[in-house]
């Protein structure tokens, strides 16, 4: 069974350590995503239909809103990973580059020695989260800088990269992302979102993925996870009531989704969490 050993929150997002031995369906999210390989044996995260290897010397880096999910090859023993969840708006503040984005330019990233002596600090600092480690947010600043340079190198737009090529959204699209993120916790049809921004179901899809990047089903799944691994870091609240709060109808469902699109259960993932980092 999959397990969390060290989960940071900051600014900056999230930082994982986690033991993976099991597969994960397709999902998405907002943040940017690196994915390192620490030990144990190699695996593969699949990136919109593609497989990439996740071993020793390669690294994973996924764009918001890109389809992926994580893929054992071997069963016999978990492989340890360091996960990276980084809001883009933290990164285009720390990168100090108004002309960048988080939309990595490529998916396979090469771990340099520069960027695993930072993976090996980020990693120590999180097996021991009773040290305050001041450089713990420059540190992965730096990472997740490397990893993007590196990602724009040998491709068509190269250096001359300013920014994401942003998508004039359908009027009919935004709304319904505003319906979506209004009712994230009530057991919606999505049928009925389409019918309710004048589209038909065939039409709603193929305009929702062209334009967003990921599925309506996804999209959803997205914002329940976010729901509820913000309410798992700041709350108290009892497991099965963010459950019951986000549309699951027992804690058993709840925990099955939390285990498919986020590696662990969600009591696995609270226990793990530190959230008084470094400013």
């Amino acid at each position: 069974m999959s397990t969390a050993l060290a989960v940071f929150h900051g600014a900056f997002g999230r930082v994982c350590l986690y033991l993976m031995d099991r597969g994960m369906v397709p999902h998405g999210h907002r943040e940017g995503h690196l994915i390192f390989h620490l030990q144990g044996p190699p695996a593969e995260m699949v990136v919109n239909d593609r497989a990439f290897p996740m071993a020793p010397g390669q690294a994973v880096a996924i764009s918001p809103w890109q389809t992926h999910y994580f893929r054992p090859l071997h069963h016999n023993a978990p492989t340890l990973g360091l996960v990276l969840y980084i809001r883009p708006a933290w990164f285009l503040e720390a990168s100090r580059r108004a002309t960048a984005s988080l939309s990595f330019g490529r998916v396979g990233i090469e771990v340099t020695d520069q960027v695993a002596r930072l993976v090996f600090g980020t990693t120590q600092s999180m097996m021991d989260p009773d040290k305050e480690d001041p450089l713990l947010e420059d540190r992965i600043c730096s990472l997740t800088q490397l990893a993007f340079d590196q990602s724009w190198q040998w491709t068509g737009r190269g250096d001359s990269f300013t920014g994401p090529m942003f998508v004039k959204r359908d009027y009919r699209i935004r709304n319904a992302l505003r319906v979506l993120q209004k009712r994230v916790g009530e057991a919606l049809a999505l049928d009925a979102v389409a019918r309710e921004v004048g589209l038909s179901r065939p039409h709603f899809y193929k305009l929702f993925r062209e334009q967003i990047g990921l599925t309506p089903n996804l999209y959803l799944n997205a914002l329940r996870m976010e729901r509820a691994i913000d309410r798992l870091a700041v709350s108290q609240e009892a497991v099965s009531d963010i459950g019951f709060d986000l549309g699951f109808s027992s804690q058993a469902s709840f925990s099955r989704f939390f285990i498919a699109n986020g590696v662990v259960p969600p009591s696995a993932y609270r226990r793990s969490i530190h959230v008084s980092l470094p400013q």
